[in-house]
């Protein structure tokens, strides 16, 4: 049995390095879909069914616990997976499985609170002593969604949330584009949120996996002191307390790594080597 960790392509490997940091005896199998990556700009029943493939193969390679390191997947499909096929599925596999996100741990870090807290709405001309603004870059499928401006909005009436989709980024990552090139499609979304707000926000939520290899971009685009909110160790967190809460999970112990792609099996690109920190060998899956 496994920590099974899946994304449509290679950016969920920054998740998947902090997991194995953080749980280093456990089993872990890793799925990127890359014949189909991105999901960011398709529709939402496409992204559903390739996000259950891709965890139907994981479960079937011993996963216990899926872990959604794909914003999009995790905006669009992973609270119907939960509902409607992951009860039926415990019981044609007699044994405890789940799927968990990574927008639930990233939205527990923006506002500091547990997800079971809704906040109390205050009463009709009651102001909100001071607002803050988190910004929040991702794909476009994410933004339309509008998870993190709905489940911010339930805990924190002192926090306003301004996304900023950034179509084609996360592609010209996968391809390994220049430096010089990506700095330039930064700097170009962090202007036009400016925009959009009327200021630069107070923190902002790198909300795609893929853009946490460009982090130090984004950062170097804000003002100084804008904290940013990294995906990695709030998800890494979150599943430390998850895992205190559920020992019924059987999640190995044998340190096994395993990687699987829909797309080309064998060595890759020295991109991926960045996103994982060492040369890395893909499986077909």
């Amino acid at each position: 049995m496994a920590i099974g960790v899946f994304d449509s392509g290679v950016g969920g490997l920054t998740v998947h390095r902090e997991l194995t940091r953080r749980f280093p005896t456990r089993d872990f199998v890793y799925l990127a879909d890359q014949a189909n990556a991105p999901y960011g700009g398709r529709g939402g029943e496409d992204i559903v069914q390739l996000t259950k493939a891709g965890c139907e193969r994981l479960f079937d390679a011993g996963g216990s616990v899926i872990v959604l390191a794909c914003n999009t997947a995790s905006a669009i499909a992973l609270r119907r997976l939960q509902q409607t096929w992951v009860p039926s599925l415990r019981e044609k596999l007699g044994r405890p499985v789940n799927i968990l996100g990574i927008i639930v741990p990233t939205i527990e870090a923006a506002t500091g609170l547990p997800w079971s807290f809704e906040a109390e709405r205050p009463q009709e001309g009651e102001k909100v002593a001071a607002i803050d603004i988190t910004g929040v870059f991702c794909t476009a499928a994410t933004a339309m969604s509008r998870v993190y401006e709905i489940e911010i909005d339930k805990r924190r009436e002192d926090l306003a949330v301004f996304s900023e989709p950034c179509p084609g980024l996360a592609g010209l990552i996968e391809l390994g584009a220049p430096e010089d090139e990506l700095k330039v499609v930064v700097e170009d979304h962090v202007d036009a949120l400016r925009r959009k707000i009327g200021r630069h926000p107070d923190k902002a939520i790198l909300g795609c996996t893929h853009y946490e290899i460009v982090a130090p971009l984004f950062a170097a685009a804000l003002p100084p002191g804008t904290g940013l909110i990294h995906q990695p160790t709030a998800v890494a967190d979150a599943l430390d307390r998850y895992f205190a809460r559920h020992p019924e999970y059987d999640l190995g112990q044998g340190a096994r790594r395993d990687f699987l792609t829909t797309g080309q099996a064998g060595p890759q690109s020295a991109l991926v080597s960045q996103f994982w920190g060492e040369p890395l060998t893909f499986a077909s899956a």
